[in-house]
């Protein structure tokens, strides 16, 4: 057996042509037959090859690193690069389909790096580059030699496909076509330390963080909360300014059939309902605490109705009411308000201590003091304070307190699906799903992928930064249904398979090929679990990939 190497000319361009093929006799004649062709693989793997053949009998020694066949010949092994981690991210991202959304261009291949790169450990373009040169990303993605400026114009490339890669990934989705028309929608925001974003703007702030510029996010899922798009608006957008994008995204791109949308009491109101009805969308969602007092007062829902069975009102216009008062969550909030007339009555005595110990203090400061803590703990419609004697005494009004709980625990879901179209618990589970969308955020911004910091200025690149984020999301989401099974996290499961590294053989004078150890139990179980195998071995390219930047002295040195 032998490896037959020619070259093929067609026009002006010469091809080379690798066959494997072996000798055979059939009687005196000796003839030749192919058995693969091997045209697709690469110079180092066809050289691995060789060697293999050319030391058939000698391989024991030949993976053990002694001298075999000519004395030139020496075998060196060295630990090679972990290829563990990006190896099964890969091998997810092609499953789900996001390989093949993203292409097999280089673009696609160094947007493809940055998903990875982000699952594996979240930082900037610059750390993206450095992470690729302690793991085998080159060889397994088929990349050569890039640094963070290519990656940073690869965000410019990703943020002009994403509608185009979002189609993509959509038609990949089992069932798109026949899916229930279900759509989760919600909003976050994500702050910067910094002032020089093109997009970033002051408005309301998720994160409680005062005096910090913004973005706002908006995430569209399907039912079963798999991320469907995602789009970036100035910091100073307004929950409902973002609906209609989506309303048209849906119609124009992720429709057909009925289209219901289900957001939360803040994103769905009026006016998004008109233009969802205009384009034949249904909605799912809920009312606030002054709209249920509205309707309470207009005798369209009754206080007994709450309960902790689900009922039902069916209103004008084919508006449909669910209704529910959660005990749990009632016992809780009173719970919580009870914390905080005792936190008060707390301060109230250490005050009338300090009054009674120190005569020159003003009264006027210290009932400031409680008036502001009950302003702040929003207790102020049933709790007020006076002083009598240089003494504060705090006043409870039991009617406005019996008003303030009357309401504890309920909620009220707002539909104009028809019984028909849905039962009441049907609505109700629907609009709890958008935990789900919830979960996304909570992954995106705290948890595994952490879209903060946001290590760009230009519009385009922060879209892409946040596309890369929701892709990498997809990843997580798929592995952490695939290992539920295990007592660890996703994030976990990661950092054990990177552990997973490469042999690097070298034969010197012909070439490089990377051996692939047996994984130990645990990393077997997890590739076994998220149904990804292992090759038998991988190329052997010798890319060296280098950041342009290199770390101040100031930062290399040790304090």
């Amino acid at each position: 057996m032998y490896v037959d190497s020619s070259k093929v000319k067609q026009g002006d361009k010469v091809y080379t042509r690798h066959l494997l093929r072996e000798s055979y006799r059939e009687g005196k004649t000796v003839k030749h037959r192919t058995i693969a062709n091997l045209s697709h693989c690469s110079p180092e793997e066809i050289e691995a090859i060789r060697l293999a053949l050319r030391h058939k009998k000698e391989l024991g020694e030949l993976l053990q690193g002694n001298q075999v066949g000519s004395k030139t010949e020496k075998i060196t092994q060295k630990q090679g690069l972990s290829f563990g981690a990006v190896w099964v991210l890969a091998d997810i991202a092609r499953q789900i389909g996001i390989s093949s959304a993203l292409g097999n261009t280089r673009e696609g291949k160094l947007a493809l790096w940055q998903v990875i790169a982000r699952v594996i450990d979240q930082g900037s373009r610059l750390s993206a580059v450095r992470l690729a040169g302690y793991h085998a990303a080159c060889d397994i993605i088929g990349l050569d030699k890039f640094n963070e400026d290519h990656l940073y114009a690869n965000l410019d490339w990703l943020s002009d496909h994403q509608s185009l890669i979002e189609d993509r990934l959509f038609r990949k989705l089992e069932g798109y076509r026949s899916g229930s028309g279900l759509y989760l929608y919600d909003v976050t925001s994500s702050y910067f330390e910094g002032t020089e974003n093109e997009l970033a703007a002051f408005g309301y702030n998720r994160d409680k963080k005062k005096g910090k510029l913004q973005i706002v996010i908006g995430l569209l899922c399907n039912e079963i909360g798999v991320p469907l798009s995602i789009e970036v608006f100035t910091g100073n957008t307004t929950d409902l300014k973002t609906v209609g994008a989506q309303i048209e995204k849906v119609k124009e791109r992720f429709g057909g059939g009925e289209v219901t949308m289900v957001g939360d009491r803040g994103m769905i109101k009026n006016n998004q309902i008109k233009d969802m009805q205009k384009e034949g969308f249904h909605y799912i969602t809920a009312i606030t605490k002054p709209q249920i007092d509205k309707l309470l007062n207009e005798k369209v829902l009754q206080l007994e109705l709450f309960d902790d069975e689900l009922a039902e009102i069916e209103a004008n216009e084919g508006i449909r009411y669910i209704l529910r008062r959660n005990a749990r969550r009632a016992e809780e909030i009173s719970k919580a308000r009870t914390d905080k007339l005792a936190s008060i009555n707390k301060e109230v005595i250490k005050l009338n201590q300090y009054l009674k110990d120190h005569q020159r203090a003003k009264e006027e400061v210290a009932l400031k003091k409680i008036d502001g803590k009950i302003k702040k703990l929003k207790l102020s419609e049933w709790v007020t304070a006076t002083i009598n004697e240089r003494e504060i005494i705090i006043s409870i009004d039991e009617e406005e307190l019996a008003k303030e709980s009357k309401l504890d625990g309920c909620y009220v879901l707002k539909t104009d699906l028809t019984k028909k179209q849905a039962a009441k618990e049907i609505v109700h589970d629907r609009y709890k799903d958008l935990t789900l969308v919830e979960m996304a955020f909570r992954t995106s911004k705290t948890v595994e992928l952490e879209v903060r910091p946001i290590n760009v200025r230009l519009e385009a690149r922060t879209r892409g930064h946040v596309f890369v984020v929701m892709l990498a999301y997809r990843i997580i989401q798929e592995l952490a249904k695939r290992w539920k099974e295990f007592n660890l996290t996703v994030e976990e499961g990661i950092k054990e398979l990177s552990t997973l590294c490469s042999v690097e053989v070298e034969l010197s004078g012909v070439g490089k090929v990377n051996q692939l150890p047996d994984p130990r139990e645990s990393i077997r179980n997890l590739l076994e679990a998220a149904k990804v195998k292992l090759p038998d071995s991988l190329p052997c390219k010798g890319v060296n990939v280098t950041t342009k930047r290199k770390l101040s002295e100031r930062r290399k040195r040790i304090v």
